[in-house]
């Protein structure tokens, strides 16, 4: 080899080199997108001198990420799909084709593990002086600076994603925890020798809309309730804790339930929008008359059980749901009164629609077995959690479960 060639060949190994080192701690200094193709791009028109450059790139559809040099904008709208995925292999684009393809001279496939990630186009390459195009002889150069450039691009999408996708995590996990917060724990139920509230709260996703609530009415009088949004995810949980706010203000010993019932659905109405609304079963319960009132506003039926008289009652009388409609047409307030230890036992669809063989399960008989029984509510709600396998991730559960449990003595 001559030494005039020796040199040519050291040049171009150096320009290589160079070209990739930049490249290299540009990637390294963790550079953005735009500013990685600015070097990309400045590498190939500068030291290319390449006049036309557009450069396709697969995310969840193709886009153009870059374009140099193209003053008619039309000549950016290639069919990548049409236009380009037949190639897969440096090509030179044929002067008869009568595409937007035909405005430029050369597609670069870049291709990773056996699938295309980027097409590069270059038009008005530098054909001056004697012998072979500069440009065309660092084709396959390219191509593996493309590779690397795209490479790289996509790292930082991915890497940036996983970056929302912690913020969102740590977003769930204290929403979470708040909405816990709006939910009375276990420990803050009372347990006495009138009454014996319990519970089990068990959302699908991070955060559910699901919400039951015991209050203090009076010294003879307690209020309850379990409520449920339709819908899941945040917009639920936000759904239920105003709502959760609007009860706990509204439900005091003063107002009737017929009233509160139409206040909470002007409340639901103004804050959902007619996109949402909630299902609540709400009841008061008077220590010396032992009468029991409630309504059932589109919610499952609450079962009573009467421990002496082996009775069964399904607590379904009420209305629609709150929010479903601007004034709800008729309220039926429902009676009972409590002569003997009775247990009542609230629940949200989630315990009862359950995925089968043959699509969703609507049965309450599992329900009704565990409660029918002079055992405590506690032990019943532990062996409906065991039997239908709640806590063990079942695969046939698929919505928030929540379980309000009361004994009267």
């Amino acid at each position: 080899m001559s030494d005039k060639a020796s040199i040519k060949r050291l040049k171009l190994t150096t320009f290589k080199l160079r070209s990739l080192l930049h490249i290299t701690q540009a990637i390294n200094e963790n550079l953005t997108q735009e500013e990685l193709l600015e070097r990309y791009e400045r590498i190939l028109k500068e030291d290319l001198s390449i006049g036309k450059l557009i450069l396709y790139k697969l995310d969840e559809e193709w886009k153009c990420i870059l374009s140099s040099g193209i003053t008619d904008e039309n000549q950016k709208n290639i069919n990548v799909e049409e236009e380009l995925l037949s190639y897969d292999e440096i090509s030179f684009v044929s002067s008869s084709q009568s595409s937007t393809l035909s405005n430029y001279d050369i597609v670069i496939p870049v291709i990773h593990n056996g699938k295309h990630v980027a097409f590069v186009i270059i038009g008005d390459i530098d054909e001056e002086g004697e012998g072979i195009s500069p440009t065309i002889k660092h084709l396959n150069f390219i191509q593996t600076l493309s590779n690397i450039i795209i490479v790289a691009i996509e790292n930082i999408r991915l890497f940036n994603e996983s970056l929302k996708q912690e913020a969102m995590k740590k977003e769930l996990e204290l929403a979470s925890k708040m909405q816990n917060m709006l939910i009375p724990h276990t420990f803050a139920l009372p347990n006495n020798d009138k009454i014996h509230i319990t519970a089990f709260y068990h959302p699908h996703l991070e955060v559910g809309g699901d919400y039951y609530d015991y209050i203090e009415l009076s010294k003879h009088e307690i209020g309850f309730c379990i409520s449920d949004v339709s819908g899941k995810g945040m917009s639920a949980a936000l759904l239920m804790s105003n709502f959760q706010a609007n009860l706990r203000a509204l439900f005091t010993h003063e107002i009737s339930l017929l009233a509160l019932v139409e206040k909470l659905n002007d409340r639901v109405l103004h804050a959902a929008n007619g996109e949402k609304f909630i299902t609540l079963f709400v009841g008061k319960y008077n220590f010396k008359t032992r009468e029991l009132e409630y309504i059932n506003a589109g919610h499952n039926q609450p079962i009573l059980y009467k421990v002496k008289e082996k009775s069964l009652v399904f607590l379904d009388k009420g209305c629609v749901g709150i929010g479903m409609l601007d004034e709800i047409p008729l309220i039926r307030k429902g009676s009972e009164l409590i002569e003997e230890p009775a247990k009542i036992l609230c629940y949200t669809d989630g315990l009862v629609e359950l995925m089968d063989g043959r699509g969703i399960s609507t049965e309450t008989s599992e329900i009704e077995a565990c409660l029918s029984n002079d055992r405590s509510i506690e032990d019943n709600i532990e062996n409906i959690i065991k039997r239908q396998k709640i806590l063990e991730d079942a695969t046939s559960i698929f919505d928030d479960i929540s379980i309000l449990g009361i004994e009267l003595f």
